[in-house]
């Protein structure tokens, strides 16, 4: 299973090379190419009851791709092709979820699947795509000289970079949702996939691309 899903981000990637935002620079330092995809699917690419890691966003850019082989969100693949991604976690989608319906649930595949019935295919690409940076590898370091800072997505909405250094350091994310706690980095899962052209930073919620 996980070998036919990442074979079908590749080929779907591939087609989607010419669309890429923005090219790095001649001069740029040499880095990696193994893309977020693999990293995402490296754990055997299923369910689990670690509400830390990411398998529903996992699952959910697999369902997309599956369902629209054309979708920007196969760039993932593709670790030629700078980006960052700023991931929600299984909690976060929980919380999503919960907030959409006021009913918690605990298994991440029912979590999943009530996205998918609530949402679909086409709202679930364009959320994904909300919190994707194309072009940009951006490092935790480059996101904390970022304060005020608003960052373009794939979607083509912009999320806003607010860092608070004191008392701790927090760093949230300003998304279209004016009613609703915007996401925060979370500060133990920073700069997954460091080192090459594609790195996420985990976040505690979901970026909402509109007013929910």
């Amino acid at each position: 299973m996980k070998r036919r899903v990442s074979a079908v981000l590749a080929a779907s990637a591939l087609a989607l090379t010419a669309v890429q935002a923005t090219a790095p620079a001649a001069n740029a330092k040499a880095i990696g190419e193994d893309s977020l995809a693999a990293l995402l699917t490296s754990d055997g690419n299923k369910f689990d009851n670690d509400k830390s890691d990411f398998d529903i966003v996992t699952e959910a850019a697999l369902a997309v791709v599956a369902a629209k082989p054309d979708s920007p969100v196969a760039l993932l693949a593709d670790g030629t092709q700078r980006l960052t991604v700023f991931a929600p976690t299984d909690q976060a989608f929980r919380l999503l979820v919960k907030d959409l319906t006021g009913q918690t649930i605990k298994s991440e595949k029912k979590i999943f699947t009530s996205l998918v019935d609530l949402a679909g295919v086409d709202t679930i690409e364009q959320v994904l795509l909300y919190h994707v940076v194309p072009g940009k590898t951006l490092t935790s370091n480059k996101v904390l000289k970022a304060d005020g800072a608003r960052l373009t997505t794939a979607q083509g909405g912009k999320v806003k970079v607010d860092i608070r250094k004191k008392p701790s350091l927090r760093i949230t994310l300003k998304d279209r949702d004016k009613n609703d706690r915007d996401p925060r980095v979370v500060l133990t899962a920073l700069d997954l996939n460091k080192g090459n052209k594609q790195v996420a930073h985990g976040i505690d919620r979901v970026l909402r691309p509109m007013d929910l």
